[in-house]
């Protein structure tokens, strides 16, 4: 009996000293601070480790850029774009299909055949006029989720002048990418951030929990203005937001939103200014996030009804030229006091 009990104590120490170890190993590897560009913007990531995991970074980035950037005249999405034969890579089948499930969940509204639209309004590749009721039916006729489809390992155009464009979900991917190489190291404590998309893990170099700012709508063309409305505690979640307030352009006195209404063929005229999404994986909250800028609020409030996992925060117009703030019961706990 004597002997058990003191195995039992033996197993103990061993077990509070390799804690013990464990914790102050943890305390003293240091936060990396890594930086770059990507995507057209540029990103910031912090992670716990001793190794510099940058040029592992930028590859598994390059990749992203090699299979989504509608820019790189050799990626996968512009070979599909200029309909030439192409091998569908992973990352390019994964983020269809994942743009092809929300397209359907949101009815349409997220959309990655808006891109001649888009170009149309002048935003994208090209600066452009105020396009004509004509231009726009035009368009329209080959702009529609349902008009492409991936099949047997390639994509299937109705018009073969529909293009696609995936800037509404890819740099959410890139951070999801980059999120699950950090974990496959064995990287508990991180942020990755890429143009304002965020995977956050563990905790900060303060030992902290991560949190993360919702800056404040402002008419602010120049992103100068950094005004926070509230700060959000995010671990081990991903965030994505999307607004209109900075991307704009005025033309007769009227001021027209980046976000294009693919069923109008018009910029949303909707009442959400930002729109902020917690979900599981960024590609997932990136997508939303723009969705819910074409929905606007009550169509938002809808799709929330069917996917109460997802967390949001929306600041809107009430119409009366005041800011209001709108967010779903389950992002309350994930509001800083």
């Amino acid at each position: 009996m004597k002997k058990k009990n003191v195995l039992k104590i033996i197993f103990l120490a061993v077990l509070v000293v390799g804690t013990v170890l464990i914790i102050m190993q943890q305390r003293n590897t240091p936060y990396q601070h890594d930086t770059g560009f990507v995507f057209g913007t540029e990103y910031h990531i912090t992670y716990q480790s001793s190794d510099d995991l940058q040029p592992e970074i930028d590859k598994a980035l390059a990749q992203v850029d090699t299979a989504l950037s509608p820019f790189n005249k050799q990626s996968v999405i512009t070979q599909v774009n200029n309909n030439r034969p192409v091998k569908l890579s992973e990352m390019f089948t994964e983020v269809f299909s994942k743009a092809e499930s929300i397209s359907r969940e949101t009815d349409g509204a997220f959309d990655i055949t808006v891109a001649p639209l888009v170009n149309a309004w002048g935003f994208g590749f090209k600066s452009g006029v105020h396009p004509s009721r004509h231009i726009v039916d035009s368009l329209r006729q080959f702009v529609g989720y349902k008009k492409v489809a991936l099949v047997d390992g390639r994509i299937v155009k109705k018009d073969p002048r529909l293009m696609l464009d995936c800037s509404g979900i890819a740099k959410g991917y890139g951070v999801d990418v980059v999120a699950k190489l950090l974990r496959d190291k064995g990287v508990e404590n991180f942020m990755v951030e890429i143009g304002g998309e965020i995977v956050t893990s563990g905790i900060s170099e303060k030992r902290l929990p991560w949190k993360i700012g919702v800056t404040k709508p402002t008419d602010d063309a120049t992103q100068t203005n950094q005004e926070l409305q509230t700060v959000l505690n995010v671990t081990d979640k991903a965030m994505a937001t999307s607004g209109n307030y900075r991307n704009f352009y005025y033309k007769g006195g009227k001021k027209y939103a980046h976000t294009i209404d693919p069923k109008t063929g018009y910029p949303v005229q909707h009442n959400i200014l930002s729109s902020t999404v917690l979900a599981s994986d960024c590609a997932t909250a990136d997508a939303y996030a723009t969705a819910f800028m074409v929905t606007g609020l009550k169509g938002a409030q809808a799709i929330l009804r069917k996917h109460p996992e997802l967390m949001v925060y929306f600041i809107y117009d009430d119409g009366k030229g005041h800011n209001q703030v709108w967010y779903s019961p389950s992002m309350k706990k994930a509001i800083a006091e």
